[in-house]
């Protein structure tokens, strides 16, 4: 019973008249320390109808207290009991002699009473757990055979499981091996081979050989005997340009002498003609010059008249000039003009040279062009050739790998055949299958059944004097634990996993759809981000302008109170102002007083 219903239903046993239209619970909180709990179980233990006054007594010590006469309290009302318990004591002490024993005689039976109680108590006890124990055993009984039921379903479908797959493994390995073997071709029994190194290559072999051949006799054809030399003929060092001045000295027989002196030859002729058109245009320049210059002072003559002197000052004049310009003419006709004409003249063999360069050009593009096709064919070959033994290395690789592998599966099925017999005899010792009495402890001679234990435990190995199956049970049972609760965190890790990755996927489309704007571009910069970059570019110039002048105000403010004492008094007035009033009350004052002093010595 809680603590506010029993405070209830005390008050209901004391006659409390509103003890029904009470709820229990709403008293609880008042008895949650150990303190108001011992209150409480004093309170309903003691208190009764004898301990609550009638409404007659009430009304009497109404009376009492409306009368005005004294209240016994405390000290005088202790002195008073103890007269009354005087009294009492000695009309009491003649029944303390039979009270005794009615006590006695009632300890005696309440001692018998509680040993009843407690034998009672004690065969309740022995019967509840006797039939939990019999229900326990029932549904440990009924347990143990659905988890036998379960493991022989589970059993079962793993018998079943294996022989379908040792049914597939014959099929697949009776595949394997029909796939592998093959006949002679000549009986033309048998699958066609699989591996390279099964087919013949005659066939290829005998191509290649014909592509070979056909090759060579191409490369016959077009690179005859003395192409190199053809082609390396007309090199730069055979066309040159002649050069007049200098002595030819070269064999006649010789065709590239033959080309330079005919190319002398006609430089020669180019110069001499050349020097010859050049003599006569200035010739006829001459003349035309000197009969325009005679018409010319005839006019002149014609329509003025000059003196002796002045016509033999003017002839000295132009005799001067007419001998410094034969001097100019003698030496460009010495000196530039050969020079000039024997360059000109050199440039006759050039289109020459640039024409037999031009074909020896042509010859080598041709010449290259067939040498690519023969290098590119010769590279084909190579290519299959080289890539033939890539392919037999890598099956020749494989054929090892999987022989290797082969190897191992069979020592793998030799240990466990080995395992398996091993076990089988165990298995088949009589101690461990025929047991008359089962027993809970393991057996030391059963390996398998310490192994498991072992596997089981794992890492967290205890030293144990005897192993049982309860232990073994327990184990497996905690393992199995172990894996629904991983289970149970990976499936929670998977699910968080595919939230990250969710919202991952939405953040990637979200930053997509701002870098892109919908369209196919990439957009490096945000037209809003831009503009309030801009912005606060712009806010933080004038922030440091607002600096700037406000610096710049501070060192004015400065250099006025350096020099203004009446500014520096006003500082001095605010700083008090805001820091220290009383002060500034004080200075107030102060000057208050000196100004009325000041005012009345004005007066006097």
């Amino acid at each position: 019973m809680n603590s506010g219903n029993q405070f209830v239903e005390t008050l209901k046993k004391v006659g409390y008249p509103k003890a029904a239209q009470l709820n229990g619970e709403d008293f609880d909180w008042l008895f949650e320390t150990v303190e108001d709990k011992s209150f409480l179980e004093w309170f309903c233990g003691n208190m009764n109808e004898q301990h609550v006054l009638a409404e007659k007594e009430l009304q009497a010590f109404d009376a009492l207290l409306k009368s005005g006469k004294p209240i016994l309290e405390e000290a005088a009302l202790d002195e008073v009991l103890k007269t009354c318990k005087t009294f009492d004591s000695k009309s009491s002490s003649m029944e303390e002699g039979e009270l005794q024993k009615l006590e006695e005689e009632f300890q005696a039976l309440q001692k018998i009473k509680n040993l009843k109680i407690h034998r009672r108590n004690k065969l309740q006890m022995m019967a509840s757990t006797n039939s939990h124990m019999s229900l326990k055993l029932n549904d440990k009984a009924e347990e143990a055979a659905k988890i036998l039921k379960e493991r022989q379903g589970i059993f079962s479908a793993i018998n079943a499981k294996i022989n379908n797959e040792l049914h597939s493994l014959t099929e697949g390995v009776k595949k394997l091996t029909f796939f592998f073997t093959f006949s002679d071709s000549e009986q033309g029994l048998g699958p066609h081979p699989v591996f390279l190194s099964q087919l013949a290559l005659d066939k290829y072999l005998c191509q290649e050989e014909k592509s070979t051949a056909a090759l060579t006799s191409y490369t016959k054809k077009q690179f005859f005997q003395g192409i190199s030399e053809l082609v390396e003929s007309s090199n730069e060092e055979n066309f040159q340009l002649v050069d007049i001045s200098k002595p030819l000295i070269c064999d006649e027989n010789n065709e590239v002498c033959k080309e330079r002196l005919e190319m002398a030859r006609l430089q020669m002729a180019y110069i001499c003609a050349q020097h010859q058109l050049i003599q006569r245009k200035a010739k006829d320049l001459s003349i035309n010059s000197a009969v325009q210059w005679a018409e010319n002072n005839l006019q002149s003559l014609k329509n003025k008249t000059f003196g002796k002197e002045h016509l033999e000052a003017r002839i000295s004049s132009l005799n001067s000039d007419i001998s410094k310009i034969k001097k100019q003419l003698t030496q460009i006709n010495n000196e530039i003009l050969p020079s000039l004409v024997k360059e000109n003249a050199q440039l006759l063999n050039m289109p020459v040279v640039k024409g037999d360069f031009d074909l020896q050009i042509a010859r080598q593009d041709y010449y290259t062009s067939r040498q690519d096709q023969v290098c590119n064919q010769l590279l084909k070959q190579k290519a299959s050739f080289e890539l033939l033994q890539l392919a037999y290395e890598i099956e020749l690789r494989k054929h090892r790998d999987i022989h290797r592998q082969l190897e191992n599966i069979i020592q793998d099925l030799k240990q466990s055949s080995k395992a398996l017999e091993q076990r089988l005899e165990m298995m088949s010792d009589p101690l461990i299958t025929q047991r008359a009495v089962p027993r809970n402890t393991i057996d030391s001679r059963d390996d398998a059944s310490h192994r498991l234990y072992q596997l089981l435990e794992g890492e967290n190995q205890k030293q144990q004097l005897f192993r049982t199956h309860e232990g073994i049970e327990q184990v497996a049972q905690k393992l199995k634990q172990d894996v629904t609760s991983v289970q149970d965190q990976l499936a929670v890790s998977s699910q968080e996993q595919f939230l990250f990755l969710s919202k991952l996927d939405s953040d990637l489309d979200a930053l997509c759809d701002s870098l892109y704007c919908g369209g196919n571009k990439i957009l490096l910069s945000n037209q809003e981000l831009t503009e309030q970059l801009y912005q606060l570019e712009v806010n933080l110039n004038k922030l440091n302008q607002l600096i700037m002048d406000l610096l710049a105000d501070v060192k004015a403010k400065r250099k006025v109170l350096e020099t203004n004492t009446l500014h520096q008094m006003e500082r001095k007035l605010y700083v008090y102002f805001f820091k220290d009033e009383d002060y500034l009350k004080d200075i107030v004052e102060k000057l208050e007083h000196q100004s009325q002093a000041q005012t009345v010595g004005l007066e006097d």
